[in-house]
């Protein structure tokens, strides 16, 4: 292969990384909203964003954004670089939750039946969201970068760092007014299992390496250079 194929084909293999990444994005959003519009509680990390939206001039997307960036800080500290699929998730799952949210697309459940079906639908798309945008191998997500940083920090089991994390984010929200219900205890109780069984069924190794900004900069540069030699 020839250094401006092998150029060629990792350039290919980049985009194709980016597009898990977005599309996973987008459905990561899809989860969120249906389970807003549950209208039966939301997840943790949600019941604390809808919880500063209702007392801010912000949208639930612009709080889900601020809150993203103050986590990548705090997991910064606690030494975790973020990666670009970091800061995509940072932005984009609020983007794409304000948009949602402003068309319409998925309409607000008020009889119980249809509200438990919402409800499990939108934990089933979050699982299946999380397959897409961690096998691009770009950054986990703010969040879970710092459970990650806290684990290797205070040498703990992902479960209880997990469990203390989400515990703390769904006080914060619910003492300022986030709509916590059954939906919340069924959220947090299931959405992990939704997540490992798309990871099964999408063959992805969830220990494997999320590429940080500072690798993918190496990454990008190593290979112009090998592009420019096959130039000149």
């Amino acid at each position: 292969m020839t250094l401006t194929s092998h150029a060629t084909q990792t350039w290919s293999i980049f985009l194709k990384r980016l597009s898990f990444l977005f599309f996973g994005n987008f459905l990561f959003s899809v989860g969120i909203v249906a389970n807003l519009h549950s209208d039966l509680g939301m997840h943790p990390w949600e019941v604390l964003h809808v919880g500063i939206a209702n007392i801010t001039p912000l949208s639930i997307g612009q709080t889900s954004q601020v809150v993203g960036f103050a986590v990548i800080v705090l997991g910064l500290l606690v030494g975790v670089a973020p990666g670009f699929g970091t800061l995509a998730n940072m932005y984009f799952v609020g983007f794409f939750t304000d948009l949602i949210i402003a068309w319409d697309i998925i309409p607000v459940q008020t009889e119980i039946t249809r509200q438990f079906e919402l409800l499990m639908l939108g934990i089933v798309i979050m699982g299946m969201a999380s397959l897409f945008y961690l096998k691009a191998q770009l950054g986990a997500g703010p969040r879970d970068s710092l459970m990650i940083g806290l684990v290797r920090k205070l040498t703990k089991p992902v479960a209880y760092v997990r469990g203390a994390i989400e515990i703390t984010a769904f006080i914060l929200g619910y003492l300022i007014g986030g709509p916590a219900g059954i939906g919340t205890l069924v959220t947090a109780l299931t959405v992990g299992y939704s997540v490992q069984l798309f990871f099964k069924l999408g063959g992805f190794d969830a220990k494997s390496k999320q590429m940080n900004l500072v690798e993918l900069y190496r990454f990008l540069k190593s290979n112009e250079k090998q592009r420019a030699k096959s130039i000149f």
